[in-house]
């Protein structure tokens, strides 16, 4: 399993009322990151055939993030298989073991063309 690490620091723009990290913002995060590893993954001939979307999202919360807080982001592909992979993501204090967040998403592969879902080619799943 590949893994791809990213920091980030958060910013004022990123809370929420109560002055720490708002949920959607980790949302856009776990997008963000997954589709980076994902560039740093795929061919040509994938980009132009197919196309991840999301079947569902599960986040859980250990603690919260407020400004200026160093972040790591952690994400590899724990399972693949048909059209369906199994992706997490781990946020910490950057530079410590203390989780912040994990989100655990359900992502099918669709053939492009049709939007249908597709089983996944041999050579995608030993990129993973």
């Amino acid at each position: 399993m590949r893994r791809y690490t990213k920091q980030i620091q958060v910013v004022e723009t990123d809370l929420d009322e109560l002055n720490h990290v708002n949920n959607i913002r980790y949302l856009e995060w776990v997008l963000q990151i997954a589709g980076e590893h994902w560039a740093t993954l795929t061919r040509p001939d994938w980009e132009a055939s197919f196309i991840w979307v999301v079947k569902s999202h599960h986040i859980s919360y250990f603690r919260s993030a407020v400004k200026n807080d160093a972040l790591e982001l952690e994400t590899y592909v724990d399972q693949a298989r048909g059209a369906l992979s199994h992706r997490v993501v781990e946020i910490r204090l950057a530079g410590t073991d203390t989780r912040v967040a994990t989100c655990k998403t359900e992502w099918c592969l669709l053939d492009k063309s049709r939007l249908k879902p597709v089983r996944m080619p041999e050579a995608m799943l030993q990129a993973f």
